[in-house]
């Protein structure tokens, strides 16, 4: 986020601090915090299992290797150290990712779990995706949000049966969607101030289109053995083309 001069009128301050707080920078405290030295943030547990899982996520995990070839592919290479973040947060949230800086951001407080950080981490860097390839108004148009919230969704592995009957989720027709859309709704009224009504109509509306749009996977990975299928064919696209 860039530094802006603080100005003199409390009602301008008062101002600029809803303005902020719209964008849903609340639920992320460290980010307006100055950093801290290496050797005062190695002392914190949390940070240090915050950035092993991430590592392991980032070599390992075949959702996150795919999107990360992908955002190179597009342009948008992701650098370990400039474009992750492990920080404390709002309590009610594991991730974000922050437009302004192009920076992901992982809740370090919230994440404790290897398969929780493999999910959180997809779900920001399909959000970078969709940052790298589209021209997304994140913050004044609701409907690109709500779009790239769809995606995040339905290809990150947050709706995949398993995790719903963890959540005492069961269903059959149509409850991918009803997951997919009311995960969307979530994350929107998470971040920003808008009405229940707002964000159920942004997400309605672009729906149909944003659920199909299944790039760079090719497909809505159900499982990890899907993710990887996705993968090694996104590797072999450009092998294909060059035999045409």
């Amino acid at each position: 986020m860039e530094e802006r001069e603080a100005e003199s009128s409390p009602v301008a301050e008062k101002k600029e601090a809803e303005e902020e707080d719209d964008f849903g920078y609340r639920l992320f405290p460290d980010r307006n915090k100055k950093p801290q030295s290496f050797l005062v943030r190695s002392l914190f547990t949390f940070h240090n299992k915050c950035q092993l899982m991430l590592r392991i996520t980032l070599e390992t995990n075949p959702y996150a290797r795919l999107l990360l070839e992908a955002l190179k592919q597009s342009g948008c290479t992701v650098f370990n150290d400039r474009h992750f973040s492990c920080e404390n947060c709002d309590g009610c949230v594991s991730g974000g990712f922050d437009a302004a800086t192009s920076q992901i951001v992982l809740c370090q407080n919230n994440i404790h779990q290897q398969s929780h950080m493999n999910r959180v981490v997809t779900h920001e860097l399909i959000h970078a995706f969709d940052h790298c390839r589209a021209h997304v108004d994140w913050f004044k148009n609701v409907k690109h949000l709500a779009c790239s919230e769809i995606r995040a969704a339905n290809l990150s592995g947050d709706c995949t049966l398993m995790n719903e009957i963890a959540r005492f989720k069961f269903g059959l027709k149509g409850h991918r969607q009803t997951c997919v859309r009311d995960r969307a709704i979530r994350s929107i009224l998470a971040v920003r101030k808008v009405s229940k009504e707002t964000a159920e109509k942004a997400v309605d509306e672009v729906f149909d289109a944003c659920f199909n749009d299944l790039e760079p996977f090719g497909r809505i990975p159900h499982s990890r053995a899907d993710a990887k299928r996705a993968y090694r064919d996104f590797q072999n696209r450009d092998r294909y083309n060059a035999n045409l």
